[in-house]
């Protein structure tokens, strides 16, 4: 696989994939804004499924689980601009406008498809990842400033998610695995989101399901790749990325052990 970054600074990146595909799954430190040059992205979350494609912009929200599958298309890479909202950053923009505190929105994926403002905005910056020499600090932080106050003024309620800069609070470990139990994070990253440490994390999980995080996890994605197959009649190669698999033949062969079919039988 051929992925090459170039960052101007460690805030602003041009990312091309050249391969077939190319599947993470992330949770993010920062909010990303990201516009398409090229390529397709389908980003599968625990309620919603999106695909953005040339032209398109989005802001993913910090501390979200995410499948992101990246795809090159009509012969083209996958290649984005990238802005990382950092905390730090978006502490000092808003320490300097007074906005009226409300209770944060539930975090989404923000979509500004075509958007003539934004999509000039982040074009500025790909004649510089040419250049020699480190990219002036100042430019980009002027330019970052400037997506920020875009972001603003195309959508007001923006700000309940950039101006939150809480860690996550305790939640309910039930109610989050069962909705996101298809990402494959690390155990501290799922004990940070659910507001536990890592100990606290697996203790509780013990608690309420009597077994290890890990069997756990492969059980649930195989009962959801069952679904899939024989309800909706999807195809192995459609869905084991998509259930929290990273390699097909884990798959099939985890699969077959509990059902005693491979997935490609139940296919059809």
């Amino acid at each position: 696989m051929e992925h090459i970054s170039k960052y101007l600074t460690r805030d602003i990146k041009l990312s091309s994939y050249d391969d077939k595909l190319f599947k993470s799954d992330l949770m993010f430190e920062d909010h990303m804004l990201i516009w398409f040059i090229s390529g397709e992205t389908k980003i599968i979350q625990a309620t919603t499924t999106s695909v953005f494609k040339t032209g398109d912009i989005f802001l993913i929200p910090r501390n979200q689980l995410a499948t992101i599958i990246n795809y090159p298309k009509n012969g083209l890479p996958h290649k984005t601009v990238v802005m990382h909202l950092s905390v730090e950053r978006l502490k000092k923009f808003y320490e300097k406008i007074d906005i009226q505190k409300h209770v944060p929105l539930e975090s989404k994926i923000y979509s500004f498809n075509n958007h003539p403002l934004l999509e000039s905005c982040l074009a500025s910056v790909v004649p510089y990842f040419d250049m020699k020499g480190d990219f002036p600090e100042n430019l980009a932080s002027l330019k970052i400033t400037e997506a920020i106050s875009i972001l603003r003024e195309i959508d007001k309620s923006v700000d309940s998610v950039l101006a939150n800069f809480d860690d996550p609070g305790k939640i309910d470990l039930i109610r989050f695995m069962e909705r996101n139990f298809m990402f494959n994070m690390s155990m501290e990253k799922l004990g940070y989101l659910t507001g536990r440490s890592l100990s606290t994390f697996n203790r509780d999980f013990k608690k309420h399901f009597r077994t290890t995080p890990q069997k756990w996890l492969t059980e649930k994605r195989l009962e959801l790749a069952y679904y899939y197959l024989t309800q909706k009649k999807k195809k192995p190669t459609e869905i084991y990325l998509e259930v929290g698999f990273e390699d097909l033949s884990h798959f099939s062969f985890v699969f077959k052990k509990k059902y005693g079919v491979s997935p490609g039988q139940l296919s059809g």
